[in-house]
This record gives structure tokens, C-alpha cells and sequence, in this order.
């Protein structure tokens, strides 16, 4: 059992070095070729850590997204990290960027000309600008006539919301899409997409702050 358990240690102790110096989400299939495990094996390893982050309170943690896991700063320090760095300066994204956002999470995968006939109105400039803020992505082409964009959101989508899954979204009926809208811009404000940085290190430190937002 004693052995055991210096397994079990030394795993997490890869995985967390992994996490760490990779600073970003790392599939657990990538996981266990570190380890040189199965992919059983290496989920495990990343849960257990994740659960020591979480019981020992540190000031990192590890957030779990769908087939992946990212070490990232814990949101509760997010005011002690910002004062190393100025201010940033606020940049908000308009109504209409926040409503195309809200439909490209309901119902992608999902054409620019879809967004257009549901908005009523061209799209580019807001997908464009969604696409800039990594919260919406290009998944891959209509099999139709132009072979048209399908666009669908990121991962970032994910950490921004705190949810594992788009099917983890909330509920959302015809009529509540201003209302979701609302709800988007808040959050958003919340996690620090609407602020734009004004130096290279507060960029960095608003970053790894604001990527685990609403996940404690």
C-alpha cells in the first residue's frame, strides 16, 4: 500500500509539473504519455491533485474541462495580482457583439449567414471581434453550396462561464435572448474580457487572473 501510494505521489507530481509549465489545458490523453500510463490512470492523478488544490486551499488551482485539465490562478487573488500592474483601460464590447455571442452558444455549430438571418443584420464585425477575444472559433465548413464558415465557441468560452460543456449552458427560451445577453456582458465584465491591457506584464497577470473566474 506504502508503494502504492509513492505511485500515486509521483503522478501527481508529473502531472502538476506538466500543468504548470505548459500554462495552458492539457488533454489527458497527453497526460498519460507523460506518465506513460493509460488514460485512466493519468484523470485520476489530475482529480487527486485538483482535489489537494481545492482542500489545501493554494493559490493556484486545477479546473477540469471536458477531456482536459489547466492549473490556473484561483480567482480570489485576482485583487492582490492586479496590483502589481496600472490600471487597465476598459474597452466594451457593444450589444451587438454580445448578442451574436448568444447565438453562436445556442445554436452552434452555426453559418454567418445563420447569425445574419436571426439578427436581421450583418455579422462580420461582431463575429470578427469574437474571434479576436478567443471566445469564438471557426470548427470547420458547411457541406453546402461556398462551403460557408461554421463557427462554434472555445474552451475559453468554457473557463469564462464556469461550465465543462456547452450542454452544461443554462436553459434558455425564444424570448430570454436579451436577457442572456445581459447576463453575457456582466460576466464578461466580471472576467476581464471587456478590459484591454495596457502593458505586456499586466496582460500576462490579467490573463492567469482572469482564466479560472467563477470556478472556485
Amino acid at each position: 500500500m506504502e508503494q502504492e501510494n509513492m505511485v500515486f505521489s509521483e503522478d501527481e507530481a508529473i502531472v502538476e509539473a506538466v500543468l504548470f509549465t505548459m500554462g495552458k489545458s492539457v488533454d489527458v490523453r497527453q497526460l498519460a504519455a507523460a506518465l506513460g500510463r493509460d488514460v485512466e490512470s493519468a484523470k485520476d492523478a489530475a482529480a487527486r491533485l485538483k482535489e489537494r488544490y481545492e482542500r489545501e486551499q493554494r493559490g493556484m488551482q486545477i479546473i477540469e474541462l471536458e477531456d482536459s485539465f489547466q492549473m490556473c490562478t484561483r480567482a480570489k487573488y485576482y485583487e492582490n495580482l492586479i496590483q502589481v500592474a496600472s490600471a487597465p483601460k476598459k474597452q466594451v464590447l457593444t450589444d451587438v457583439v454580445l448578442e451574436t455571442l448568444s447565438i453562436i452558444a445556442y445554436k452552434q455549430p452555426i453559418t454567418k449567414l445563420e447569425i445574419e438571418k436571426i439578427r436581421g443584420v450583418k455579422s462580420d464585425h461582431a463575429v470578427n471581434r469574437l474571434i479576436e477575444y478567443n471566445l469564438v472559433y471557426e470548427v470547420g465548413r458547411l457541406d453546402a453550396p461556398g462551403r460557408p464558415a461554421l463557427f462554434a465557441t472555445t474552451e475559453e468560452f468554457l473557463r469564462r462561464f464556469g461550465v465543462g460543456s456547452t450542454e452544461q449552458l443554462p436553459e434558455i427560451n425564444p424570448g430570454r435572448v436579451d436577457e442572456f445577453r445581459l447576463e453575457v456582458e456582466e460576466e464578461l465584465k466580471i472576467e476581464g474580457v471587456l478590459q484591454e491591457d495596457s502593458s505586456g506584464q499586466e496582460d500576462g497577470i490579467m490573463e492567469a487572473a482572469a482564466a479560472c473566474e467563477n470556478m472556485d
